[in-house]
């Protein structure tokens, strides 16, 4: 049975959030992947929707980045707790990602296997 999965997908290079949108797309627990490409615009889209099952965010862009998205959604009493994993090129930011709240970590570039098994454990 399939989960209906609700994906943000947040980075602020095209070609990425494509490539990720692709991948999550072929997953038969995923219904819709949802873009954003900052952590401005993404805070915007989870105030919006009540639907959202999961985010994966970039750390490094414009506007807002990704540890101070995680700082804003977790400060945030009124934006549902979802899952949020941080897919990013610099391992250097790893714990203070997660100091931050977010619930996993991926290495850029991004293995299928490995965002399969991650999501699995912790949306399904």
């Amino acid at each position: 049975m399939s989960k209906e999965l609700v994906i943000l997908a947040v980075d602020d290079d095209l070609i990425n959030l494509k490539l990720l949108k692709s991948m999550l797309m072929k997953n038969p627990d995923v219904k819709e992947v949802i873009e954003a490409k900052n952590g401005a615009d993404a805070v915007g889209q989870i105030k919006s929707r009540g639907d959202i099952n999961l985010v994966l965010l970039d750390i490094i862009m414009p506007i807002m980045n990704g540890l101070e998205m995680l700082k804003v959604v977790r400060s945030d009493d009124n934006i549902e707790q979802m899952p949020i994993i941080v897919l990013t090129t610099d391992e250097t930011k790893k714990t203070e990602a997660l100091e931050l709240g977010a619930n996993g970590f991926l290495m850029k570039p991004i293995r299928n296997n490995d965002l399969v098994e991650k999501i699995n454990s912790l949306v399904l």
